[in-house]
């Protein structure tokens, strides 16, 4: 838990690092944090669960198919960042989809989310995507003045459709 007074001095200490697949406590870490953010949309806080979390950032981070920035302050995990490639046909570049964001719930309101951001969007840049898309839910109102802040801007010229796939 964060026991630092001075915010602008915590800011000075915060960085954001990308997993790497070599690193495993940063693995084991970070999937306790993706578990928490599940727990936060809803999924159960079983051992099951938290199996799954951590197969499923091991295998990211195995795979290279995700890239994953973490908010450490000081030795400590406290926020992540996930981004997933696609490609704008539109464009013809890369693209990311910002698709997790979570900061720990005793670090909230002190800058993590917003480094992750510029971090996400210095990532973008130096992939020469073309744009950065999220979602979040319409009553999110904290994140979504984050997100305006930083530039984003709500697009409304398209709606989305979505197909729940059975696995069998």
């Amino acid at each position: 838990m964060n026991q630092y007074k001075d915010e602008n001095n915590y800011r000075s200490f915060l960085q954001v690092v990308q997993a790497q697949h070599s690193d495993t406590g940063m693995a084991e870490e970070l999937s306790l944090l993706f578990h928490q953010y599940r727990q936060f949309y809803g999924h159960p806080d079983t051992k099951e669960q938290m199996d799954g979390a951590r197969l499923f950032i091991q295998e990211r981070l195995q795979r290279q198919d995700s890239i994953i920035l973490v908010a450490i302050f000081g030795e400590e995990r406290i926020g992540f960042a996930q981004l997933y490639p696609v490609f704008s046909s539109l464009s013809m570049r890369r693209a990311w989809i910002l698709n997790d964001l979570y900061i720990d719930e005793g670090w909230r309101g002190k800058g993590a989310a917003r480094k992750l951001l510029q971090a996400a969007e210095q990532h973008a840049r130096d992939t020469g995507a073309a744009y950065i898309q999220l979602s979040t839910a319409p009553d999110n109102k904290r994140a979504r003045q984050l997100y305006e802040s930083q530039g984003y801007v709500l697009e409304q010229s398209y709606l989305t459709y979505e197909l729940g796939i059975d696995p069998r």
